[in-house]
């Protein structure tokens, strides 16, 4: 599994949504950010996790989408 600990919580709601199936227009206008943001976002997720695949960040968003509904 991915350390997701030193993401930020926008970070985190980037990929909550992108594991929803939301495009990135879609992800900036209901976060109210600019589609290219969420480009900015992705990247830095990226970095942070050393995800390289699209595959892979729906995973992670699932897990934090999850581990979100748990804590509820």
């Amino acid at each position: 599994m991915v350390d997701h600990g030193n993401l930020s919580d926008r970070e985190e709601e980037v990929l909550i949504h992108l594991s929803q199936g939301l495009t990135y227009l879609q992800i900036g206008r209901r976060m109210g950010i600019a589609h290219s943001t969420v480009d900015t976002y992705l990247r830095r997720i990226r970095a942070k996790t050393g995800i390289r695949n699209s595959a892979e960040l729906v995973r992670l968003g699932v897990q934090l989408e999850t581990r979100c509904e748990n804590a509820e």
